[in-house]
């Protein structure tokens, strides 16, 4: 069974930073992702990396702002949030998979395992 804990979230001022970490548990994951919720918006995906290859995909607006990374020796990944933006304000989930075949990152629908979420809030 696999088990996401997301931590690092909080308050911050625009402009400020904040590093949003996810520890997973369980068995290997060949691939954790981000995606973000406003109230009563879809969820948005944010950035996702890949374990086989190490490579990684972003939104557009994360593209730059937000790198993703992972420490495979603390099980853990890692997004780093510069520059940040009221709008970038939301629930913000950690999500993953343990499939070996093709995977739609930048679906939610695609994952099978899912963190309770963490609030980010950024203020002008």
């Amino acid at each position: 069974q696999v088990q996401l804990v997301e931590s690092g979230g909080g308050s911050v001022q625009a402009g400020g930073s904040l590093r949003l970490s996810c520890a997973a548990s369980g068995e290997p994951l060949s691939i954790v992702a981000w995606f973000r919720q406003t109230s009563g918006e879809e969820r948005e995906f944010v950035a996702a990396i890949r374990r086989n290859t190490d490579s990684a995909v972003y939104a557009g607006y994360a593209e730059g702002r937000f790198p993703i990374s992972r420490d495979d020796a603390r099980h853990t990944v890692y997004l780093q949030m510069n520059n940040l933006e009221p709008e970038d304000t939301a629930v913000y989930l950690c999500v993953a998979d343990s499939t070996t075949g093709f995977l739609n990152p930048f679906s939610s629908r695609a994952y099978d395992y899912w963190g309770q979420g963490i609030q980010v809030t950024v203020s002008s």
